[in-house]
């Protein structure tokens, strides 16, 4: 190439399809999945070579204020969702279905995320359910739409579960769980979240359907694992049993702020550096 040509263009990376999930279950490679609410998140954790990034509902909790997960609604999830997908050139987004906006049946979860998938350009979405959720599943796998299911502690459900407990613990519970994740699997799910389930039973569910199984505090045993991004970077005082902190993201930016403060207030910030003259 000669001094004066232009550089080659970078290639773009390879995009993460559903396809190469069921690939990565067969070769017994794990999947990474992290939460994203925004571009700039996005951009960094596709670049880390993140498998799937998930806009969860969990915005709610993380960036809204919320106490749970139900006040959040699909207007509150597009924007996000559309952030993420633009930004990510690797990654395959999902975004959750929140709550009330699948539940009725399948017409009103086709709806639904038929409009996600027009107004975001993620590649599928995410809802909560085994048998009850089965026939919502079939429709957006019907029309084409990617589903991954969650089961074991449902967030959404967390009243009538009695708040953030493990689930599947038992004999009958643990039947019913291996059955919901066969629904879901049966009626076209691309993969299944196992959230707050024992370490054996996620095990065995894992072994026991097809499509990849994605853990959150389900041990190792499943097909990958999902966490909240600020739970997995430090970004707030608590974390759950099952997060691991990678990082104290959170303490980093809170002394850079205080550092900021202190520079501003005592005229070290802005400096000639960085001032215009005229």
């Amino acid at each position: 190439m000669s001094a004066h040509a232009a550089p080659e263009p970078a290639a773009r990376p390879k995009r993460v399809r559903v396809h190469h999930l069921a690939e990565a279950k067969a070769r017994g490679e794990k999947i990474t999945m992290l939460t994203a609410y925004d571009a700039v998140t996005a951009r960094i954790f596709d670049a880390a070579g993140i498998d799937v990034l998930l806009v969860g509902d969990s915005i709610g909790n993380v960036m809204h204020g919320h106490t749970t997960t139900l006040p959040v609604t699909v207007d509150d999830m597009i924007p996000a969702a559309r952030a993420v997908a633009g930004a990510a050139q690797r990654a395959l987004v999902i975004v959750d279905l929140p709550f009330g906006s699948y539940e009725a049946g399948p017409e009103q979860a086709l709806a639904t995320a038929v409009r996600v998938m027009k107004s975001t350009g993620a590649a599928g979405v995410k809802l909560e359910g085994g048998r009850r959720s089965a026939a919502q599943i079939r429709a957006l796998t019907d029309a084409g739409i990617p589903v991954v299911g969650h089961l074991g502690y449902t967030p959404q459900s967390e009243n009538a579960l009695g708040g953030p407990r493990v689930q599947g613990r038992g004999d009958d519970a643990a039947a019913t769980l291996t059955e919901d994740a066969v629904a879901v699997q049966d009626a076209g799910a691309i993969a299944v979240v196992l959230e707050m389930v024992p370490l054996e039973l996620a095990a065995r569910v894992t072994e026991e359907v097809r499509i990849p199984t994605i853990g959150i505090g389900a041990g190792a045993a499943t097909d990958g694992q999902v966490l909240v991004w600020t739970d997995m970077a430090g970004m707030t005082d608590w974390s759950p049993r099952f997060a691991r902190r990678y990082a104290e993201l959170g303490r980093v930016l809170q002394q850079a702020a205080e550092d900021y403060a202190d520079e501003v207030r005592s005229g070290a910030f802005p400096d000639a550096g960085t001032s215009f003259e005229r």
